[in-house]
This record gives structure tokens, sequence and C-alpha cells, in this order.
């Protein structure tokens, strides 16, 4: 009996061990429902290595102080004079400009110079209005070929000189470098290329390379150390003074931008249907006169020196500026007299007459601003 018992007892042992290698061969596969996705796992995760961006063959752009091909940082800038009046927006090219000037104008407008480096590609910029004096003068700040369609008669001597080369849309051979838009009514249709901007610059015979001795206008800091401007005003909101755009930038901290508005509507670019964006804006004071008052044609001197503010990442600072001849280049300067340092970025630079300045408003929030 005991016998039985005990090969009973082998029996089962083996019996249980069996069935435990025959688990270990075939695992059991769960049960999933039709239309269910399986998600697969990997077993371990490595680690991807971050590379560092050495930035071979590129240099810092004299206009942005972003990183841009070493090939093209000689290229050489043109000066684009662009309406800003209701009846033109919107605007085609000016988001890619490097920096943009405004200036007031008769009547109470403003006109917009805007400067491109890398230009070819544009398939469309302007409309394109005519030039006052001190266009002229800003333009030859940045070694930019200056092109606009027609002038104030204040400003024919130096644009008939060598003081700068200019192609003027309206008379001579430089009205080939432009087009009329006829979805449009004159004067608010005139418009040019990319290309046909690079054909003037060969058919004129200018320049298309700076001066390898080229000073570059701006200092800029880097990505990695940029300027906070943390003993300056909180900007949130800054509003202009002119009168019939009534513009103002609204500070984006997301991305550290300045988002631009006038008319009561957000300033777009017709060419991207996208909002013109800046990473800085300069506010530089001018004293002003009449050229002639009977038509109210102004005179802003932009060589004298005055005040002004630097407003980037959501604040700003009072600076000065300088300009020692008509041949050299506006300096910005701190109130411990250093020169100012930009973030790299696009940059608005907004003329202002010095007896209007007060009027322009900084908004420490976006609650506080009134349009």
């Amino acid at each position: 009996m005991k016998k039985k018992i005990v090969a009973a007892a082998m029996l089962t042992l083996a019996l249980l061990a069996f069935t435990g290698c025959k688990k270990k061969e075939e695992p059991v596969v769960p049960a999933t429902t039709e239309g269910t996705e399986q998600v697969m796992v990997p077993e371990t995760q490595t680690e991807v290595e971050e590379v560092e961006d050495t930035h071979e063959g590129e240099v810092r752009s004299f206009y942005t102080g972003k990183w841009i091909n070493e090939k093209k940082a000689y290229n050489r800038p043109v000066a684009v004079m662009t309406e800003n009046t209701h009846v033109t927006l919107p605007q085609y090219g000016v988001s890619k400009a490097d920096v943009i000037y405004e200036c007031p104008v008769e009547g109470g407008i403003t006109r917009m110079m805007a400067i491109y480096q890398n230009y070819k590609g544009l398939e469309k910029v302007g409309n394109v209005r005519s030039c006052r004096l001190y266009y002229v003068y800003l333009a030859k700040e940045f070694g930019a070929a200056y092109f606009h369609a027609g002038e104030s008669k204040y400003a024919l001597d130096i644009l008939n000189s060598s003081y700068i080369d200019n192609v003027d849309g309206i008379t001579g051979k430089g009205g080939a470098f432009y087009y009329r838009d006829n979805s449009r009514k004159a004067p608010h249709n005139l418009y040019t290329t990319g290309n046909k901007l690079a054909s003037a610059m060969k058919e004129y015979g200018f320049d298309t390379k700076l001066s390898k001795d080229y000073e570059p206008h701006y200092q800029f800091a880097t990505e990695e150390e940029p300027n906070l401007l943390k003993n300056g005003q909180k900007a949130a909101v800054v509003k202009m003074y002119y009168v019939d755009a009534k513009p103002w930038f609204v500070y984006n901290k997301k991305n550290g931008l300045y988002y631009r508005y006038e008319f009561g509507e957000k300033q777009v670019d017709g060419l991207t249907g996208k909002q013109l964006a800046v990473k800085n804006i300069i506010i530089q004071n001018c004293n002003s006169s009449l050229k002639n008052p009977k038509n109210g044609t102004l005179d802003i001197d932009v060589l004298s020196g005055g005040t002004g503010k630097y407003i980037t990442n959501g604040r700003a600072i009072d600076i000065t500026w300088k300009r020692k001849s008509e041949n050299d280049i506006t300096r910005y300067y701190d109130e411990n007299g250093d020169e100012i340092v930009l973030n790299p970025g696009k940059t608005w630079v907004e003329i202002c007459e010095s007896s209007r300045a007060s009027q322009n408003v900084i908004y420490s929030t976006k609650a506080d601003f009134q349009k």
C-alpha cells in the first residue's frame, strides 16, 4: 500500500514539472478585441546625445545679429521707401526686412523705409513711394542702395550727387525696375520684386558687396546671454504718437517679440499674411522744423543727436544718440554712457519729433493700454 502511495506521488510531481516546462515554452498571449491598437514599448530607451551647433560656415549678421551663411554676410542691402497709409494696406515684403524705419512726413502720416540684405527671392515689395531728405541720411548709415519713386525737391541735390546710390522709379531708366498693380489706384500701386532690385543693382553698376572694412551699425548680444534691461521700466505695450496710423506694439512673453498694430488692427505682410513682429524697438527723438509751411513739408534732423528709448524683452530704458557727421553711423548710449547692445533679431526704429516725444506712451501692462 505504501509503495502505491509513493508511486502516485512521484507520478504527480512529474506531471507538474512537465506542465511547468510547457508554460515556459508556450507563453500565453493576452486576448485582444478587434480594432484595438497594440502599442509596442521598447525594452530600453537610449538618450540622444545633444550635438553642439558650432555654426561652421556662418557668421553673425551685421543687421540682425543672427547667424547667417558667411558667404552672404557682406551682401550689400537695399533700402526701399514704403507707403504707410490705410489705403495701401497691406504692404508687401516688409516682414522680410532686417531693419524698418518709420518717420513722420506731411499731414500727420508716416512712411517706412525697409532695409533688406537678403532680397533676391522676394516676390513683391512695396508699395514704393517718394523720398524725403532725412531718409537718404538714414539709408546711407547702412551702406544700402536706396530705392524710391520720386522725391521731395529738397532731396534732389543729394540724390543727384554721388552721396548715395539710388534708383528712382518714376524718372529715367529706373522705371524699368518697378511695376504697377492695376488692382489698386495710382499712386498707391507701384511695386518691385527681389529680382528687379537685383537687376537694377547690375544695370546701374552698383556695388553688390559691402566693403571689407564696413563698420557694423549695431552691437548685438547673444541668444545665450541676452540683454534683459533688468533696470528698465516694464514695457508691455508701446504706443506711438503718430496721428494718422496711431500705431502700437504689444509684447509677447512666449517668443520675446513685439507685435505691430496700426489703424486699429494688426499690421500684416501681404506676402506672408503674418503680423509684423520685431525683437528691438528704438525710439529716436529728433529736432524738427517745416521746410515749407504752406504744404507742411517736414525737415527732421537725424544728424545732431538727441534722446530716445531702447525697448526689448518687455522693458525699456532711456538712451541718447549721436552722429558725428552725415557720413558716420548713429550710435545709441545708455545712461552710463555705454553703447547699447541689441538682442539678435529685427529692429524697428521710430523717428519722432522731439517736441511730441512726450505723447508716446509705454504701458507696463496690457491691462493699462488704451488705444
